[in-house]
């Protein structure tokens, strides 16, 4: 069990701030993140060259260390031991808030483990952002981050959110868009979506409508920039047909229920569709209808 105090005196060790930076406004940064990176004994910053221009902006010294997917395993460590000697660390992402889909995740992890205090510094988000310019229900959401890159993973992972009642959202980069909609629009339906990028910039864009209409407006105009893809849950209507759907052999024996599908394929074809249907294994479903 670990219990944390922000800010109490009593511990000797450092704290790990995490700093939400603008992203792409500059005047979306917060006085009290140019405190703490001005505070801290040192900044960790996913991409130095890109932080650097930040703290120019501010006229932040504070000294500067690299923490990226590459060299965590190296820097994590360290990173950790200066906070165990007492020293404070600033952890920055290229843009909007550290550890969401990045390593910075694991070194809170790390940091968590030798109980020292994680704090956050809130600041701009293009998920939430994105989320509440979308149109779409705000209620319950769930984010997604990065879809695979392989096409039968896509599928696989697309096919298990869409059961999802919840607003989607996702990121994308451009050359890659078109695809992931295109198998949107076949595991989920003709879904309402938001397509926003750019998001505080000048050329900050929200494109509204179903997949059908935002696929054939891509084919026209090639997609530039990151993407945040806002996508609409699947309707309680929807939810409920599916489950009875799903369970329209909820009456029926295992024996029924493979002879309902050997009506239009082999036996082995059969038992497998019945385990899947079921969730049981496909040597249960055999002994069944071979005893």
């Amino acid at each position: 069990m670990n219990i944390q105090k922000s800010f109490s005196s009593e511990s000797s060790k450092g704290k790990l701030y995490l700093v939400g930076t603008p992203i792409g406004n500059l005047e979306d940064m917060t006085m009290r993140a140019i405190r703490i990176l001005k505070e801290a004994d040192l900044i960790a910053a996913e991409d130095t060259r890109q932080t650097r221009k930040l703290l120019t902006h501010f006229e932040i010294s504070t000294r500067l260390v690299s923490y990226h997917e590459h060299n965590r395993n190296a820097s994590g460590p360290e990173l950790i031991r200066l906070m165990q000697d007492g020293k404070s660390i600033a952890l920055v992402s290229d843009a909007g808030l550290p550890a969401i889909s990045d390593p910075g995740a694991e070194l809170v992890s790390e940091a968590v483990a030798a109980d020292i205090s994680v704090i956050p510094i809130p600041g701009a988000n293009a998920a939430l952002s994105a989320l509440i310019i979308s149109g779409l229900p705000t209620e319950r959401f769930l984010f997604a981050g990065f879809p695979p890159r392989e096409k039968k993973q896509l599928g696989k992972w697309l096919q298990g959110l869409t059961a999802h009642e919840a607003t989607l959202i996702l990121y994308e980069s451009p050359h890659r868009l078109q695809r992931t909609l295109e198998a949107m629009r076949e595991h989920m339906g003709n879904r309402s979506v938001a397509l926003v990028r750019e998001l505080t910039k000048r050329h900050e864009e929200a494109l509204r409508g179903n997949l059908d209409e935002c696929i054939a407006w891509l084919t026209e105009h090639s997609p530039l920039g990151e993407y945040c893809i806002i996508v609409e849950g699947m309707s309680k209507e929807q939810a409920a047909r599916r489950a009875n759907e799903e369970l329209w052999w909820s009456e029926l024996t295992i024996h029924e229920h493979v002879a309902h599908y050997e009506a239009t394929t082999n036996r082995k074809e059969a038992i497998k569709k019945t385990a899947v249907d079921r969730g049981l294994p496909k040597r249960e479903v055999y002994n069944e209808v071979n005893t």
